[in-house]
């Protein structure tokens, strides 16, 4: 057939020649690589525990002396990155576990440099897995409402951060959403000679129902109240690019958008307003759990539907996406 005779229809030629495998991949507009992925670990106490974590299939807490076997197979997998959560022998009021030379994390960063050498280490910085209360700083109870008091916590958020980064951290990825976060960090940081450790800000962090599994895997479940005083309504856009203007002023190197799946929009309007940032969505515990839970029913199909929910964050115009599905992703993607 000639072209002319797709002449009213422009689109019609490139439309057929998309069923053509090799063609449609060289049209493709968004590219998901093995090197977009990082992975969550959970680091606990003791020795020789891999605690599988009944509300996300597939994951487990590990303990410090398994850190290397699996930052290796992690390495081998060409996954480039891995981030930090970590759960203490004992939690206090302050959280005084998270800055302990000793701790779970601080332990496993020089566990994981050992043994995978060129893997990426972020370590999320929060007070929840560390308190005895499950909030994200101290808390505040004088006004009747249970709340974080934010100042003393950034005093709190900057000693955690110097401890990571003098045990070897790559980057700092504070969540707490307290206000001014990320300055009192990049003080602390570069206070302490570390002004090239760089800060990965879950910048727009939501107050979501998607996050209930995390708190078993972390063990971080407020204890009372919830933390809908100092994370954002689902509801709010412009509240979220308020809060990653204000953190890249503070300094922030490279922003999150927490969850992922359900705020693809808002994924998008932050890299719209900010194209020239590092930008990382985080598929979090709820939206794999449904994933695993719907793949055991045989409702879905769990390997193109996590391929192309994973496609849907690039797409949506993250760089790096945070994804427990990040093992099974890569083997996919090599195949």
């Amino acid at each position: 057939m000639s072209d002319s005779a797709f002449a009213p229809f422009p689109s019609l030629r490139l439309r057929r020649l998309r069923r053509t495998p090799a063609l449609r991949a060289l049209v493709r507009e968004t590219d998901l690589a093995v090197t977009d992925l990082i992975l969550p670990l959970f680091i606990r106490s003791g020795s020789q525990i891999r605690q599988p974590i009944s509300s996300m299939p597939g994951q487990a807490q590990i303990t410090v002396d398994l850190v290397a076997a699996e930052a290796r197979e992690i390495a081998g997998l060409g996954i480039p990155a891995v981030i930090l959560f970590g759960i203490p022998p004992m939690k206090d009021a302050t959280g005084s576990a998270a800055w302990a030379d000793a701790g779970v994390i601080q332990q496993a960063i020089a566990e994981i440099h050992r043994a995978a050498p060129g893997l990426l280490v972020m370590t999320d910085l929060c007070c929840c897995e560390y308190t005895d209360h499950g909030h994200c700083g101290v808390v505040n109870d004088r006004t009747g409402i249970v709340d974080v008091d934010n100042d003393p916590t950034l005093e709190l958020l900057a000693r955690q951060a110097v401890s990571h980064a003098r045990a070897g951290a790559d980057v700092i990825a504070p969540s707490g959403m307290m206000d001014g976060m990320v300055a009192a960090i990049r003080r602390g940081l570069d206070g302490a000679g570390f002004q090239h450790i760089p800060i990965l800000s879950y910048a727009a962090k939501y107050s979501s129902a998607f996050y209930g599994p995390f708190r078993e895997a972390a063990e971080s479940t407020p204890q009372f109240g919830d933390r809908r005083t100092y994370q954002m309504d689902p509801a709010n856009a412009q509240e979220a690019l308020r809060e990653v203007a204000l953190d890249l002023a503070e300094g922030a190197d490279l922003l999150m958008v927490k969850p992922g799946l359900a705020y693809l929009d808002i994924v998008c309007r932050v890299k719209q307003a900010h194209p020239g940032v590092p930008l990382c969505a985080y598929h979090v515990s709820g939206e794999y759990s449904m994933l695993k839970a719907a793949a055991e029913k045989g409702w879905l199909d769990e390997r193109r539907t996590t391929l192309e929910i994973l496609t849907a964050f690039r797409r949506a115009g993250a760089d790096m996406i945070i994804t427990y599905t990040a093992k099974d992703a890569a083997r996919w993607l090599a195949e």
